[in-house]
């Protein structure tokens, strides 16, 4: 996927398109519940120590759609918590 955002990037920048990866972690969703028979096990790995919510991840995409993302291409940003940390 990075590999291809690249690539568009370079391809679509000077029309003003911006590509770029978001990476969301553990998120609390009815198929991923941070209630769930997992989610114990998952929560130590989570610098923050918990599960985000799907509006953390949704203001990360709405931040790169709108002016405030009008400079970020080509690369990849990880909504998760610090669980890549």
């Amino acid at each position: 996927m990075l590999g291809l955002t690249k690539g568009l990037a370079r391809d679509l920048g000077e029309r003003g398109i911006t590509a770029t990866v978001v990476h969301p972690g553990n998120t609390d969703t009815d198929m991923n519940p941070a209630d769930g028979p997992d989610a114990e096990q998952e929560r130590p790995f989570i610098a923050l120590g918990e599960y985000g919510a799907a509006a953390d991840i949704a203001a990360t995409v709405a931040h790169l759609a709108g002016e405030g993302g009008r400079y970020i291409t080509g690369t990849a940003i990880s909504v998760d918590g610090g669980y890549a940390a």
